[in-house]
């Protein structure tokens, strides 16, 4: 009837540390994304367009270069 409870199943040495080996993984996976949501890493875009900002609001760069950079940032 129940015979892998007596170590007579074969594959009970491989399955064990796969499926361990899996929800670790899963796991893993599940933190990175809802870290990565919560501090809004999103491909850094909008870092790029703060960036510009801050420059543009310092004096760095003119009119023109801003407006210039931000029409290529947001294309």
């Amino acid at each position: 009837m129940m015979w892998w409870w007596n170590d007579y199943w074969p594959m009970h040495w491989v399955l064990g540390p796969l499926m361990m080996l899996l929800l670790i993984v899963f796991c893993g996976a599940v933190m990175f994304f809802m870290m990565r949501a919560m501090t809004g890493d999103h491909g850094g875009r909008s870092d790029a367009l703060g960036i510009l900002k801050q420059r543009f609001a310092r004096g760095e760069i003119s009119q023109a270069q801003y407006e210039e950079q931000r029409r290529l940032l947001e294309a």
